[in-house]
């Protein structure tokens, strides 16, 4: 299969780059990709990578060729995604909380924008009225989501602007004379159930007539992943086929054709990524057996943050008698990876690989307790190659004043 990566191949990385060691298949990617645009093949769609989840410049490479468009949380991840050859045309910049500088160096770079607050809704109407197209972010008051931490459209959210807020947005356009041609939301993430989606269209439907100009209905991301042997991911051809009935049955929708947007990150990225570790220590202390390995919560902090599950294999030693352990990290803080876990035996000196790691991964990784961060091997045609080194110590030194 394309989206498989062998354990062989891990172990090769593994072996000629050292661990920790986050590898990541590109034609996984692709894969993931080829789903959603084949299951929105007839409807006018456009997805953007949400860059966020894995922003190395290679992985941004390989997006944009194959076809995928890029949306970015910041203005330095708008600039990596130019810097890796997305034309301004392909890059989305919904911004958060932000302040209004990084908007006006969005529109300098002639990106698409989204606005997700009253006040720099305004500023921007104020400087550049109706001559810079641009989206509004609103809060649909919707539930959604795998965890309280990634449900954003919810009415206790700092994200987007209300929907009982409209009269507001309206009074801004109106005497700024904005051009407002997106409307976005984005409810969470880890959503499988479509119907979720199709409540989102519904809030936006009613917002249409208010907008005379709108040519884009933008519903963010968020796609299932399943971390579970027994998950499924979002089945995306019935989501496809519940928002084309949405907007052929809908009257306000149904005479005007509208371009549809997507942001998914986790869904292209996460299952392409695997962190590999070696482990150091074993300590059986009756109750449990801990198998510690060189990585921790500094390399992926998911399962502390977020209670996320990783499936974790011993990859060395895949023959070995199953027991359970207790997979912890090296980091002076309690980084458990997963508890009572059956894992063929496992020895020191053993690899295990943690899976779905390509998302929120590397990208959130840190130096704590003054640890180098790991490198990055990108598998692509079969061969492994280097895309970003391990730190060294000078690393932690580059920019401090000695």
């Amino acid at each position: 299969m394309p989206g498989k990566i062998t354990n062989d191949q891990l172990i090769a990385a593994a072996n000629e780059f050292g661990t920790p060691l986050y590898v990541y298949h590109a034609e996984k990617i692709k894969e993931q990709y080829q789903k959603l645009t084949t299951a929105f093949a007839k409807q006018d769609t456009t997805f953007f990578y949400a860059s966020k989840a894995l922003t190395n410049i290679n992985i941004l490479r390989y997006i944009n060729e194959i076809g995928c468009n890029v949306d970015c949380s910041s203005i330095n991840e708008v600039k990596l995604a130019l810097h890796a050859g997305f034309p301004p045309e392909k890059v989305l910049y919904t911004s958060n909380g932000i302040d209004f500088s990084e908007i006006e160096e969005a529109v300098a770079a002639g990106v698409h924008i989204n606005i997700d607050s009253l006040s720099n809704l305004e500023k921007f109407g104020k400087k550049f009225g109706h001559s810079y197209p641009v989206g509004i972010r609103i809060r649909p008051n919707i539930m959604a989501g795998g965890n309280i931490k990634i449900s954003t459209g919810h009415e206790g959210s700092k994200f987007g602007i209300p929907v009982t807020q409209l009269d507001k947005i309206e009074e801004i356009v109106k005497h700024t004379n904005l051009f407002i041609r997106t409307l976005h939301i984005h409810t969470g993430s880890d959503i499988k159930d479509p119907d979720v989606f199709v409540k989102g269209i519904e809030v936006l439907f009613e917002l249409i007539p208010h907008f005379p100009e709108l040519e884009v209905i933008d519903l963010g991301g968020g796609f299932k992943v399943p971390y579970h042997t027994d998950e499924k991911e979002t089945d995306v051809n019935l989501l496809a086929q519940k928002i084309k009935e949405c907007f052929d049955n809908h009257p306000v929708a149904g005479n005007k054709k509208f371009k549809l947007w997507f942001e998914p990150g986790k869904f292209l990225v996460s299952a392409c990524g695997f962190l590999v570790s070696k482990v150091t220590v074993l300590k059986d202390n009756g109750a449990t057996v801990f198998a510690a390995v060189n990585t921790g919560l500094n390399h992926l902090i998911r399962p502390m943050m977020y209670d996320a599950y990783h499936h974790i294999e011993n990859i060395s030693n895949p023959a070995g008698e199953k027991r359970l352990y207790t997979i912890t990290g090296n980091i002076c803080e309690t980084d458990t990876f997963g508890s009572d876990r059956e894992l063929n035996e496992v020895r020191e000196g053993d690899l295990l690989a943690f899976h779905n790691a390509g998302a929120y991964g590397f990208e959130m990784s840190s130096n704590y307790n003054a640890r180098f961060k790991p490198a990055e091997v990108l598998v692509r045609d079969g061969k492994a190659q280097l895309i970003r080194k391990r730190d060294q110590m000078e690393d932690l030194l580059k920019n401090q004043i000695i």
